[in-house]
């Protein structure tokens, strides 16, 4: 499997559990790896790229389960740059969160790969989704848990049909003969958009599947759930709020979230995260 992760140096705990829990449950075939990062800066931070360090340790890890498995971590710095999404900048959205929409651009990636966000855990084989026919597609998703009800594709006449872009089966062959991602790119270059690249894709995809929400789900772990992600949510009670909870905060996913699913794997994860730091 072609598995694809974007982000900065915070991401690096995150794409350990993730690593770990795809090793654990998706493993029956090869893994190849993939980490987009770069170095950039908005005008309120400046950021650190996914460190070498991080990624040599990660691939170790794949290596030592499968001396078949690989890990690339690539720079896509000179895309950004040349390709600036300046619109969105500033939003509480780092720059890292569109970094898989210049996927298309990077010669080194598969046709077929599946991106994840840092935020997942693996909890079943990926195997059957991954293996899904993607012909005349761009890619496959599953809706949002909550924008869902609140947007959906006029064109389309669908009611529900607004995807979470946290976990996406990419068709790289498709999106490029289509341009969905340099279209997305341009928007987002002249024009801020509520949730950036999420509500770019629903809008410009004329090619997506929706899968079953237990490819990724984004609320409460089910019985059949098979990537759990890690979103921040809304609460009812005591009281209207939102909820964030994160796989690396290990205490709270204990104490707020009462889960202990993933025990073994975050057990493992605080085992090894030193290792993710160069002394």
């Amino acid at each position: 499997m072609n598995i694809l992760f974007c982000g900065d140096h915070h991401a690096e705990d995150g794409i350990l559990i993730a690593i770990l829990s795809l090793l654990k449950n998706s493993a029956a075939n090869e893994l190849h790896i993939y980490i987009l990062t770069m170095y950039t800066q908005s005008h309120r931070k400046k950021f650190q790229p996914f460190s070498k360090h991080a990624a040599d340790y990660l691939k170790t890890i794949l290596i030592k389960h499968n001396p078949q498995n690989t890990l690339n971590l690539i720079d896509c710095t000179g895309l950004f740059v040349k390709e600036p999404l300046l619109a969105n900048m500033s939003t509480h959205f780092t720059p890292y969160a569109m970094l898989r929409l210049y996927a298309d651009e990077v010669p080194q990636l598969p046709e077929k790969i599946l991106y994840l966000d840092a935020d997942i855990i693996d909890r079943r084989s990926l195997i059957e989704f991954y293996q899904q026919d993607l012909t005349n597609t761009e890619f496959v998703g599953v809706l949002d848990y909550w924008g869902r009800f609140f947007f959906h594709n006029l064109h389309q006449h669908k009611i529900f049909d607004y995807i979470n872009s946290g976990v996406l089966l990419l068709n790289l062959v498709e999106i490029r003969n289509t341009n969905l991602f340099s279209k997305i790119r341009y928007l987002l270059q002249t024009r801020t958009v509520f949730m950036p690249d999420q509500s770019a894709l629903n809008h410009f995809a004329q090619k997506k599947k929706i899968a079953p929400r237990r490819y990724n789900e984004q609320y409460h772990l089910q019985s059949d759930t098979v990537i759990q992600h890690f979103t921040t949510s809304f609460r009812f009670w005591p009281f209207f709020h939102t909820l964030t909870v994160k796989p690396w905060e290990v205490q709270r996913v204990h104490d707020v979230l009462k889960l202990y699913e993933y025990d073994d794997i975050l057990e493992q994860y605080l085992d090894l995260k030193e290792n993710l730091i160069k002394k």
